[in-house]
């Protein structure tokens, strides 16, 4: 009889939906389920994760078994204690999510932050394979990263690294934000920010054929399309591609990296990343050795291979090694 292969199960929780995927030790992904999610508490964003589980761990993937659970969640997690600590100020004390997961299934359960987990993915089965260097920005409902430093993912003191929406935008445009500050680059620059901006500045272009619907956020993806054609969209456009080029040279600064990685639904068709890619300094970016690229990992599924990359041993040992001791 063929010994069984080992498998991890990821489960990515977003704002719209839980996807729950099987993965095998290349990243591949054995089969998937997807559940809608809708705005949640903590307390049953961790109910709808456990019951989704049960379901999903139901099935069988012929030739695999599952080894362990990984969880990618938003807001602030501390890994190595299992604990989802908050999403705001406001939000309770800290759940020991990786627990209560690993006490039903019987098999041991990580959990990280979405985006952390996602970098993960990228520093497992990604450019992390070429560069020992790099920080992925997602760029998508809202803007954080993981920055990898000679392999290893920075977590920061209290496990809120990463959290790069919340510097200057670079920007006149003053937008009141979550975090205190009326600069934020995710103001201008993520599907809030696009939204917040679309109906800041729709007074200013009457005659702007682009829909700002009462319940629901602007779509980013009209905007887009109408950049050639419709003033206000242009004005969104280039301001969020200012902001994000000034994102990515504040973070080469900082952070020295080989290569700049970006993910997320709003640069997956690369067309914010073309106008921002205009606005670099060469001389800021002269080190990038490895340029800004997209992830190529499939955007739509690199959260869910991050959930599960938090599950794999490989994670827990140090340096370039990692990528190499899954196999």
């Amino acid at each position: 009889m063929q010994k069984s292969k080992t498998s991890y199960i990821g489960a990515d929780l977003g704002g719209t939906k839980l996807l729950i995927g099987e993965i095998d030790c290349d990243g591949n992904i054995l089969r998937s389920e997807s559940t809608p999610s809708g705005r949640l508490d903590r307390e049953s964003a961790c109910r709808l994760t456990e019951d989704s589980l049960a379901e999903f761990m139901k099935g069988k993937t012929e030739g695999y078994t599952p080894a362990a659970i990984g969880i990618g969640l938003v807001g602030r997690i501390d890994s190595e204690a299992g604990k989802w600590m908050e999403i705001d100020s406001a939000d309770g004390g800290p759940i020991p999510l990786a627990e209560r997961i690993s006490h039903r299934f019987g098999l041991p359960c990580r959990i990280d932050n979405d985006v952390k987990s996602a970098s993960k993915a990228e520093l497992l089965f990604g450019y992390g394979r070429e560069y020992d260097n790099f920080v992925y920005i997602n760029v998508g409902t809202g803007i954080a990263a993981g920055t990898v430093s000679g392999g290893t993912l920075i977590s920061g003191g209290h496990f809120n690294a990463g959290e790069i929406g919340h510097t200057c935008s670079g920007l006149d445009i003053r937008i009141p934000c979550i975090c205190g500050r009326d600069d934020c680059v995710e103001s201008v620059a993520s599907g809030i920010g696009l939204d917040r901006c679309a109906r800041l500045l729709s007074p200013r272009y009457p005659e702007s054929r682009l829909t700002i619907p009462e319940n629901g956020r602007v779509s980013a993806k009209d905007i887009f399309a109408m950049y050639d054609s419709d003033p206000l969209c242009r004005v969104l456009t280039d301001n969020a591609a200012k902001g994000l080029a000034n994102l990515i040279m504040n973070t080469v600064r900082f952070s020295d990296p080989e290569i700049i990685v970006l993910g997320g639904g709003l640069v997956s068709d690369g067309f914010l990343l073309s106008l921002a890619e205009k606005q670099l300094s060469s001389h800021t970016m002269r080190y990038v050795t490895g340029g800004v690229r997209l992830t190529r990992l499939d955007p739509r599924y690199i959260g869910v291979i991050g959930a599960a990359s938090n599950a794999m041993p490989a994670l827990s040992q140090t340096a370039k090694t990692q990528s190499q001791n899954i196999y």
